[in-house]
């Protein structure tokens, strides 16, 4: 029977950070263009918060009942760990998606933006089909080019729009840059797995690049969301000299990463891009806001 530790664990709390901060760079552009509404920034991180909870349970139970997880160099899973019977985290992901569809028809509501339901569905199937499905894209090396649109662009641009009803440019590097490091961390995430991953048939990014250019991508991910942040920082220069302190960032996550770490090793470096993703969203939140 699984454990609260074990649904901790198939929850992905490690990466959970990085829901909320596209919802905090948003917002810091909400700001900015003066139409920031607390009510609507709060719904716009639970939203991606229960989407991203439900992405991590969905991907346990497809991962699992195909048997890519059988074996694994991380934590085992709820699914293929044998914790607990894959119906069960099914459901779970499924009652994720809800609670998150849930706040997202609320912020809708308050917005006026009623397209936007389209796109909150096309959010949950793709969450469902990266890695479920007869075809999952997240098995053929598409996984980044998803996260990027949906947890770079959909969750920041989006927070902004349903706050002002506009999507300025600011809005789209910010998401840039968010999106980045977020591929990055799904980059991270598959390096650990490419030995596995490799035998099993999923074509991940990072098995199609093979390791050493897997790592380089990674690293370069970062440096280019440094780079989104720089161009905001031009145009709000007083706090441009924070791009030192995030700049640090990269500098430490790509240390064990160019220097061969894998494995096991690679698990606090995936804690810390999430981290770091959420600090990038705090600062460029503090960067619009003043």
């Amino acid at each position: 029977m699984a454990t609260i530790h074990d649904w901790l664990e198939g929850a992905r709390v490690r990466t959970l950070p990085a829901a909320v901060a596209p919802v905090l760079a948003g917002t810091g552009v909400a700001i900015a263009e003066e139409g920031f509404s607390f009510p609507r920034a709060l719904l716009a991180a639970a939203v991606a918060l229960f989407f991203q909870i439900g992405v991590n349970f969905a991907n346990d139970y497809s991962d699992g009942i195909r048997g890519t997880d059988d074996v694994r160099s991380g934590p085992p899973r709820l699914t293929g760990g044998g914790k607990t019977s894959p119906g069960v985290v099914k459901r779970a992901a499924f009652a994720f998606f809800a609670l998150g569809a849930l706040a997202g028809l609320t912020l809708v509501v308050l917005s006026g933006q009623w397209w936007l339901i389209g796109a909150g569905l096309a959010a949950v199937v793709a969450a469902w089909y990266y890695t479920g499905g007869k075809h999952p894209y997240g098995y053929m090396g598409l996984g980044e080019v998803f996260v990027m649109i949906f947890f770079g662009y959909m969750a920041t641009v989006g927070t902004t729009y349903t706050q002002t009803g506009t999507a300025p440019w600011m809005a789209w590097v910010a998401g840039t840059g968010i999106g980045l490091i977020a591929c990055a961390l799904l980059m991270v995430n598959n390096i650990r797995d490419i030995p596995t991953d490799s035998q099993t048939g999923k074509h991940t990014l990072a098995v199609r690049l093979g390791e050493g250019r897997a790592r380089v991508t990674f690293v370069a991910m970062l440096v280019g969301a440094v780079a989104c942040y720089v161009v905001i920082g031009l145009w709000h220069w007083p706090t441009l000299s924070t791009t030192a302190f995030i700049g640090v960032g990269p500098i430490v996550l790509a240390s064990p990463v160019l220097r061969g770490a894998s494995g096991r090793e690679l698990i606090p470096v995936l804690r810390n891009t999430g981290l770091f993703e959420l600090l990038y969203g705090v600062v460029l939140l503090v960067t619009l806001a003043v």
